[in-house]
Parts: C-alpha cells; sequence; structure tokens
C-alpha cells in the first residue's frame, strides 16, 4: 500500500486522486463514486485513508454522503474546492492575486498579534517549523518546502489569540495551504532561479519571525508584508 511518505503524504496522495477524478466532466454532480474498497484498491491505499479522504472533501464541500447509499459528488458546484478551479483555469493567475490580496489583509494583522501574544511556547514551536524549513532548503526538497512553509503560517495563525481570526481561519485553511504549497512548487520549478528564490523566501520567514520574537508588531507586520510583496512579484516578473 501507498504508506512509503507516512500517513499524512497517503492521505494526500488519496485526495490528490479523488479530485482528479471530480475533474473529469462526464462525473457530474449527484453522480456516485466507486466503494470505498474500490477505491482503496484503485489507489493502492488503506481503507482508512480512503475513509479520511472522503471525509476531508466532504467538509469542503466536494463531496456529499447518504446513508446505505454511498459517496457522490456534491451538487452543489459553489462548494467545489479552490484547488479544483485553479486545476480547472491552468494557472490560476486571478485566483492567486487575489489569494494575495487576502493573504497581504489578513496575515499581517495575524503577525501584529502574534508578535504581541504568543507565549513562549509558542514561539518555541514556530522556532522549530522555521528550522524544519532551513533544512528543506538546504537540501533542495521542494515537498519539504512546501509543507514548511504552510505550516510556518498555519501556526502564525493559532499565536494571534483571537478567536474570530482563529474560527475564520480554519474556513479557508485547506484552500491557503493549497494556495502556499502551490506557489512554492510553481516557484521553485517553473520559475528561473529557483535556489535563490527559495533562499530569499526563506530569509523573509526568518524576519518574520525574529521580530515576533522580539515582540516588535510593526516590524512582523512589515516583514509579512514584504514576504508577501515577493511571492506576488515571483509571478508577475
Amino acid at each position: 500500500m501507498a504508506q512509503r511518505g507516512g500517513p499524512d503524504s497517503a492521505l494526500n496522495h488519496v485526495i490528490k486522486q479523488i479530485e482528479s477524478r471530480l475533474l473529469d466532466p462526464q462525473l457530474r454532480p449527484g453522480a456516485r463514486l466507486p466503494s470505498e474498497r474500490a477505491m482503496a484498491e484503485a489507489f493502492s491505499a488503506s481503507r482508512s485513508t480512503v475513509r479520511e479522504a472522503v471525509a476531508r472533501l466532504v467538509a469542503r464541500g466536494a463531496l456529499e454522503t447518504r446513508r446505505g447509499a454511498g459517496v457522490f459528488v456534491s451538487a452543489a458546484p459553489q462548494a467545489m474546492p479552490d484547488s479544483l478551479w485553479l486545476q480547472r483555469s491552468g494557472e490560476g493567475a486571478p485566483q492567486r492575486r487575489e489569494t494575495l490580496e487576502f493573504r497581504a489583509i489578513f496575515e499581517c494583522c495575524v503577525a501584529r498579534f502574534a508578535a504581541e501574544r504568543a507565549s513562549a511556547d509558542e514561539r518555541q514551536r514556530l522556532g522549530t517549523v522555521l528550522h524544519d524549513m532551513t533544512r528543506a532548503v538546504s537540501d533542495g526538497d521542494v515537498e519539504a518546502e512546501a509543507r514548511g512553509d504552510a505550516n510556518f503560517h498555519l501556526t502564525l495563525a493559532a499565536m494571534a489569540h483571537n478567536f474570530m481570526l482563529t474560527r475564520f481561519y480554519t474556513t479557508v485553511i485547506d484552500q491557503l495551504r493549497d494556495h502556499i504549497t502551490r506557489n512554492t512548487y510553481a516557484a521553485m520549478l517553473d520559475l528561473p532561479h529557483a535556489k535563490e528564490r527559495s533562499i530569499a523566501r526563506l530569509a523573509q520567514h526568518e524576519s518574520i519571525y525574529r521580530a515576533i520574537c522580539a515582540r516588535a508588531p510593526d516590524g512582523a507586520a512589515q516583514a509579512m508584508a514584504q514576504h508577501l510583496s515577493f511571492v506576488g512579484e515571483q509571478f508577475s516578473a
């Protein structure tokens, strides 16, 4: 079974496989998916992994379950995950721009609050994530860098200690994780000077981290703004 990369890797593999099938124009809303056993065999995964993948896609609104009947493509087209819209529209430039505009508003505030409110344990946890990113960049491991980049921003969000921000963030967490991961892969695999860009992004995350550890709200917000501006400029150059 496809477990070599660990449970998270196997889960993501199955999610992507199901998402790919949802892109088939012949698979219309309301269509029934194969059984859990059949998908487990088709994807070389355990049934528990398939079950978790289906649960994630149900939570995103891409699938729906009917008791005693099985799993079906969601009848609500507006519920399709952003990742599928990005795939349908090719490179997803408009979606990337709009998401970065959203992040510039949201994450600069998150960085500011984190600098003011994060505990010592939380700062240490963010430092561990940054350490993993540093190792990934040094090793040229694109998958690990993408995972670390997303984890850095998601870890930072919890450090803001604002219930409404956290509650809102949970509604877009999968889209943002997908967005950050896609940006990293695109920058590393499709753009020139990939290694230099990777080192620059790491330095920007280090600046954010240092400002938070220094309890410098303005500095943290500014460092985040500069980072997001750099990410956007990578794809407009």
